[in-house]
């Protein structure tokens, strides 16, 4: 193994060891009134067993909360940030490890996707419900149009480079900063990840350990963040952590085949229909009830910097 995949995984270790005595150090100092329901742990094994097979989980995740109703909106995207560390961590070491890809382009990809989600997930942790609906629902809308497109075969193909200099080192290096961000919102990394580095002629292999590299490092980091304001919902997130380990590690090692294709139609349609209720409720919130209810939340309750108690 690399020294770079070396440091890799010793990096990740560290920053999951503080999000994880940070979880459990808030589990002390409060009363854990939320334990995982069983559709908590068939959403984790559900959407994560898509995440490892690359359709991705946020989206899917998003849709299946906002149909049963539960974690409330604004509560969602500290959720699956604070549920999708485990998962995250589990993936990293999987492609990592048996995908190779130039070691300083993959280093530099996973910090500046690492600063995007710290600054996101801060950004995020303090904003209003009404706020947080219309941007999820957008986030939806989008990945619903990224899985129509990459049905339909419009993704660029790639080129055969493991590695990119230049422009395009720093082009590549600038977009991950940004899907680090919006990927705090709910805006799910891999498509558009993809579809930037094919278009600068990057291998598609070489694209799945850049992404869930990132992913091992910037989801503790956005984590942590969303653990300090208490942004986020104990039971689903749990559900998530727990059972999302599994659905991974079944899609990477058991799974052969599966009909992808039909799958990712099912998942924009239900993922569309969701951005509708998403942004309904959104709408439904600028009316002068709704307007009066977030003003009156924002002041009774403001988000914290610290620990809660």
């Amino acid at each position: 193994m690399s020294p770079a995949k070396i440091g890799l995984f010793a990096v990740i270790a560290a920053l999951s060891a503080v999000f994880f005595a940070q979880w459990a150090s808030l589990a002390r100092r409060r009363e854990l009134r939320e334990r995982p329901t069983a559709s908590d742990l068939g959403i984790g094994l559900l959407t994560n067993f898509f995440d490892a097979l690359g359709i991705g989980s946020y989206a899917p995740t998003t849709a299946l909360y906002k149909f049963r109703g539960r974690p409330s909106d604004e509560l969602i995207p500290g959720t699956l940030n604070v549920g999708s560390v485990a998962v995250g961590v589990t993936e990293t070491v999987i492609f990592v490890t048996i995908i190779s890809v130039e070691p300083r382009l993959l280093l530099a990809m996973i910090a500046s996707a690492t600063a995007g989600a710290w600054l996101g997930a801060g950004v995020v942790s303090r904003m209003r419900r009404r706020s947080i609906q219309l941007l999820m629902g957008a986030a939806l809308l989008i990945a619903a149009a990224f899985f129509v497109i990459g049905n339909l075969g419009a993704f660029p193909l790639g080129g055969l480079a493991y590695g990119l200099a230049g422009w395009r080192f720093w082009v590549a290096v600038t977009a991950n900063f940004v899907f680090g961000a919006l990927n705090t919102i709910g805006i799910g990394w891999y498509a558009p990840s993809m579809v930037v580095l094919a278009l600068l002629g990057l291998n598609p292999l070489a694209a799945f350990p850049i992404m869930y590299g990132s992913g091992g490092v910037m989801l503790p980091v956005a984590g942590i963040r969303f653990l300090r304001t208490g942004r986020f919902a104990w039971g689903p997130s749990l559900g998530l952590t727990i059972a999302g380990v599994a659905g991974a590690l079944i899609a990477a090692f058991l799974v052969k085949s599966l009909p992808l294709h039909s799958l990712r139609w099912l998942v924009a349609a239900v993922v569309t229909y969701a951005a509708v209720v998403m942004l309904r409720s959104a709408r439904a919130q600028a009316g002068p009830a709704g307007a009066l209810g977030g003003r009156l939340e924002a002041t009774a309750a403001p988000p914290r910097d610290e620990m809660p108690d």
